[in-house]
């Protein structure tokens, strides 16, 4: 819809200005709702905390469609509101529900490539969504910190430097949590690895994505 301007005459910059967010929003609402289901382990959640970062993304976003990525943006807005809303909620935090944890497993693709499947299995396969909740409840158990520096360093591929900067933490910090998550992460996905020496330091590729990036 075009809006008059101050000298009277109709403008389709609203118009256009709605229409490439429209079209953003199209582009990366996936992997938005996968990065806030690892971050949530809810599928409410997840969908409530996409919905408040498009929200935001919104308000900036003649700035954000300007930037080199607007996807990073989105994605560093989405992992800010979620440790600012874990914050608010740490008093009255519930746990999620078993069903909640299911029925987000089915919007999760557990490889970045966005495949969904697991050792060249259809992303449906009883074994593929079996992994995946057990993804789910593992990062649940995880620290909400622990949690967003796990998935910007092994499902965004982010740098240490990187996801210090996102985070606010020093480099330092970043790699002792992760370090620690991880370490935590190994137990509780045992059950799950697909390799043939579950002692294998590679173990947890099969759920946790390898990481390419120092």
């Amino acid at each position: 819809m075009s809006r008059r301007s101050r000298s009277g005459r109709h403008s389709d910059v609203p118009a256009t200005h709605d229409s490439e967010f429209t079209d953003f929003v199209g582009a990366t609402g996936a992997q938005l709702l996968r990065a806030a289901l690892l971050l949530t382990g809810d599928h409410h959640l997840a969908e409530d905390l996409v919905q408040t970062t498009y929200a935001k993304v919104f308000l900036h976003w003649r700035k954000v469609s300007r930037a080199d990525v607007p996807l990073a943006y989105a994605r560093t807005t989405l992992l800010n509101t979620f440790l600012s809303e874990r914050r608010l909620r740490r008093a009255g935090e519930r746990p999620a529900r078993s069903d909640d944890v299911a029925s987000g497993a089915g919007d999760l693709a557990i490889d970045r490539s966005g495949a969904g499947g697991l050792g060249g299995r259809p992303p449906d396969d009883p074994a593929v969504v079996g992994t995946r909740v057990d993804l789910l409840e593992a990062l649940a158990a995880l620290p909400p910190l622990d949690r967003a520096v796990v998935v910007l360093r092994y499902w965004e591929d982010r740098s240490v430097a990187e996801t210090a900067q996102v985070l606010d933490l020093a480099e330092t910090v970043v790699r002792t949590r992760a370090h620690r998550a991880l370490a935590r992460l190994r137990p509780l996905l045992a059950t799950t690895e697909q390799t043939d020496d579950p002692a294998s330091p590679t173990a947890p590729a099969a759920t946790l994505p390898e990481r390419t990036r120092p």
